[in-house]
């Protein structure tokens, strides 16, 4: 069984017991995380894939550490000029392991949001207002005084 789950925004493909190195969670070590935005579950043959997520489906992990990626190295040179320049950057990750992969959640729960989502629906069509009336419509705009050359050639 696997899953693509959406993890700090990134798609990442998971199994049972994996473990993931992920950018930074702001999670301590020890704490479990669950991740809901699950687009495709594939299940013994069987793939369920979400539009854009599964409603119901739960990956959870348990966070182990952050730890730091490998130093990127930037190197910056313009020739003939005596130009150099060196920086490097290391990204910190938050490092996972999958406890579990729940493709729905249990029934109980789906039914009682099901009901709460029926009762509240006539509730606010009750509580909506009457549609407003139209804007007065603006007086016609006066004409515009006759130009200059209209008048002498009245005279």
């Amino acid at each position: 069984m696997y899953a693509i789950v959406e993890i700090a925004g990134l798609q990442y493909k998971v199994e049972k017991d994996q473990r993931l190195y992920v950018n930074r969670l702001n999670v301590e070590a020890g704490k479990k995380v669950k991740f809901d935005r699950v687009l495709l579950i594939e299940e013994k043959g069987d793939v369920k894939v979400g539009a854009p997520v599964i409603d119901g489906a739960v990956v959870e992990a348990t966070v182990n550490s952050e730890v730091k990626g490998d130093k990127v190295l930037i190197f910056k040179k313009k020739r003939r000029k005596g130009y150099q320049k060196m920086n490097g950057h290391r990204q910190i990750f938050t490092s996972i392991t999958i406890n579990k992969i729940t493709a729905s959640a249990p029934a109980k729960k789906a039914a009682a949001k099901a009901t709460e989502e029926k009762e509240a629906a006539p509730a606010a069509a009750a509580e909506k207002p009457a549609a407003k009336k139209p804007a007065a419509k603006k007086p016609a705009a006066k004409k515009a005084a006759p130009k200059k050359s209209e008048a002498k050639a009245e005279k």
